[in-house]
């Protein structure tokens, strides 16, 4: 009897790693984004339009320590529009006259506000596991713009198994525990741009892309010049050596 179970045991064991073995993700769905290339730049407008997505639906789960309120203004947030977005905020804050921690309304110098205030707290709330800091999220994997698009938008209509981890064929391993964050409609857009699930996760990648790479246009610019720069030294020299030569060619 004992052999027999540990023999089934064994089996199950064995399916379970072939299975996983077997597995392969999709590939990454190839989005046309205006930041990429050399040239690339930041769809501002959109940038907007992701923050809102990042502070009603994100946020709730993820932290983003690494950005300021103030980082907002490089964007196109007005510098009220900053001050009223950190003022909704309780931020800790002290040691008060009392030396005791105390609450006071964010101002922009400070940092995004967590959602948890440790890392036991997020994982008691997110079935054991903490959602990562999305700060650097979309240079944590190769491709990541794609990648972080391809899982939003790949949920197979929310099903998952009898471990409620849910289906998406671009995860690693086929399945994840975060169920799908975004659903149609669930943020309202100003003007005449739909919330689909791809407009959303379109927007907010391109906000999650800002956040890694604030520098990237002024990166983008001092290429382009650096590039300028050694064509014009490369003309000089090639001009340069064709007049030398060519009056040692004369005396001879």
């Amino acid at each position: 009897m004992g052999s027999n179970v540990f023999a089934i045991f064994c089996m199950l064991f064995l399916s379970s790693l072939i299975s996983a073995e077997e597995f392969k993700s999709s590939p990454n769905k190839k989005i046309d984004w205006k930041f990429d290339g050399i040239v690339g730049s930041f769809d501002r407008e959109s940038i907007q339009r992701g923050y809102k997505v990042y502070k009603e639906v994100c946020a709730a789960c993820h932290s983003m320590n690494r950005v300021a309120f103030r980082n907002l203004q490089d964007v196109g947030f007005s510098e009220e529009d900053v001050k009223q977005i950190a003022a909704s905020y309780q931020v800790k804050d002290g040691l008060n006259d009392l030396g005791e921690m105390f609450d006071r309304p964010g101002v922009p110098s400070d940092y995004f506000i967590a959602p948890f205030d440790t890392k036991e707290a997020a994982a008691a709330s997110n079935n054991g596991t903490v959602p990562p800091d999305l700060s650097l999220i979309i240079k944590a994997r190769h491709d990541g713009a794609n990648y972080v698009y391809s899982l939003l938008t790949g949920y197979q209509n929310g099903e998952h198994d009898e471990n409620d981890l849910y289906f998406n064929s671009y995860f690693p391993t086929g399945r994840l525990a975060m169920a799908p964050p975004l659903s149609e409609g669930m943020v309202e857009y100003d003007g005449a741009r739909q919330a689909t699930v791809e407009n959303m996760a379109y927007d907010v990648i391109n906000f999650l892309q800002w956040a890694a790479e604030p520098e990237l246009e002024r990166r983008h610019k001092l290429g382009l010049k650096v590039v300028a720069y050694f064509i014009i030294l490369t003309v000089f020299f090639v001009l340069t050596n064709n007049k030398v030569w060519s009056k040692l060619y004369k005396k001879k």
